[in-house]
């Protein structure tokens, strides 16, 4: 077996379990879950259609680089969300079988591990696959705390110049998870700064981009950023889907875009690895891209829920509207007294309420782990259930 295998740390959801494997949950509360990143409200219809419609494409195999419309159709999609001019559907855009097997893929096909310290920067809390991803092809992970002063975003001008210079790839997620926190364009100048004096390949997380609160304030992207910037894509690729966009987690459909010289390179590695996706995903994706009034929708529910819980968890836990994203990130330890483990741990037993603890998501790197004493609250069920599931939270930290 490989042994890098080894180096790999529980999975976040792991350890929830067996953190909690001794807690009776209190059988006079119906079970909400504010644990799982999962979107639930309802699919749309039509992206249903699509898919059955697209089922005769079943009997051939897809090519690698997903089908000429779908290429076209995200393409376009990027320069009417982004006010981005002709980007290239046929060498900077390639469909993937959702972002998350392409971010663990990028970094096997960037990263050169014979390098002696060859470093993944990764920011801290953070979606563990960046760290998985970096240690199974062959680097160090190294992690950029994020700063509460800046609403969370990651402090990079703390990350030493000896650090940097063995960078290869900066994994970043904007609109954050679990913080929410969306990358100005000056940070962007600084990481675009950074990139051209060392050389690093950037791969910009995006897939919460959708998910905002604001519909005359959308998060600003990378290639948006570069953009703005009067810079090229070099050495810039995002990485979106439609799983939180569009309510189609188990479709798994996104795309990568950007340097077409690096997803030139990263196609003849998906050509190896075998994850073109399916005709009939194919089909439906293009239908979700073309259409923006079910995003809206969404958009309108998730408005709802955080219009509505945060200022009941504000007056009992330290937290605040994020800039974006399905996540309140609550500081659980100034108003209540109790870590984040066992606030965890007491709210499912007295209220049957699920939360994340933020330690999970987050590494002890520079003598502090930067998400200790958070919890990730997701606000992904109907607001009804998100509303009780608040009120419950309430009446525990009340009751300490």
């Amino acid at each position: 077996m490989n042994p890098l295998l080894d180096k790999l740390q529980p999975y976040p959801f792991e350890r929830l379990k067996a953190l909690v494997a001794d807690v009776t949950p209190a059988n006079t509360y119906k079970a909400i879950s504010f644990g799982i990143g999962e979107p639930k409200h309802p699919t749309p219809q039509f992206i249903k259609e699509a898919l059955i419609e697209g089922l005769g494409g079943l009997s051939n195999y897809p090519a690698t680089a997903g089908g000429e419309p779908l290429r076209a159709a995200i393409a376009q999609w990027l320069e009417r969300r982004y006010a981005l001019p002709n980007v290239n559907p046929a060498t900077e855009v390639l469909p993937v079988t959702g972002s998350r097997e392409a971010l663990f893929s990028f970094a096997q096909a960037v990263v050169d591990g014979s390098k002696s310290g060859a470093r993944v920067l990764c920011p801290n809390p953070f979606y563990q696959i960046y760290e998985g991803a970096t240690l199974l092809a062959g680097a160090t992970p190294y992690y950029a705390d994020s700063d509460p002063a800046r609403n969370f975003a990651p402090d990079y001008d703390a990350v030493p110049a000896d650090v940097w210079r063995d960078v290869q790839l900066v994994y970043l997620c904007s609109p954050g998870n679990p913080t929410g926190a969306v990358l100005s364009l000056a940070d962007w100048k600084r990481l675009f700064e950074l990139s051209d004096e060392y050389g690093f390949v950037i791969a910009s997380d995006e897939c919460y981009s959708e998910i905002y609160f604001d519909e005359e304030r959308a998060p600003l992207g990378g290639l948006a950023a570069a953009h703005q910037l009067g810079r090229s894509f070099e050495r810039l690729v995002v990485f979106s889907s439609l799983s939180k966009r569009s309510n189609v987690p188990g479709m798994r459909s996104g795309f990568v875009a950007g340097d077409a010289a690096i997803l030139k390179k990263f196609l003849l590695y998906r050509t190896y690895h075998g994850c073109a996706m399916s005709p009939a995903v194919q089909a439906a994706s293009i239908a979700a891209w073309n259409d923006e009034a079910h995003v809206r929708l969404n958009r309108s529910k998730y408005l709802k829920k955080f219009q509505t819980v945060t200022p009941m968890l504000a007056e009992v836990l330290d937290v605040r509207l994020p800039d974006a994203g399905f996540y309140l990130w609550a500081k659980v330890d100034t108003k209540t007294g109790l870590s984040d483990t066992e606030f965890t741990r007491q709210l499912l037993a007295q209220y049957n309420v699920a939360v994340l603890p933020g330690s999970y998501l987050g590494r002890a790197a520079h003598g502090a782990n930067p998400a200790e004493n958070y919890v990730r609250i997701a606000l992904v069920a109907d607001v009804d259930e998100c509303t009780e599931g608040a009120q419950r939270i309430v009446q525990f930290c009340q009751s300490l």
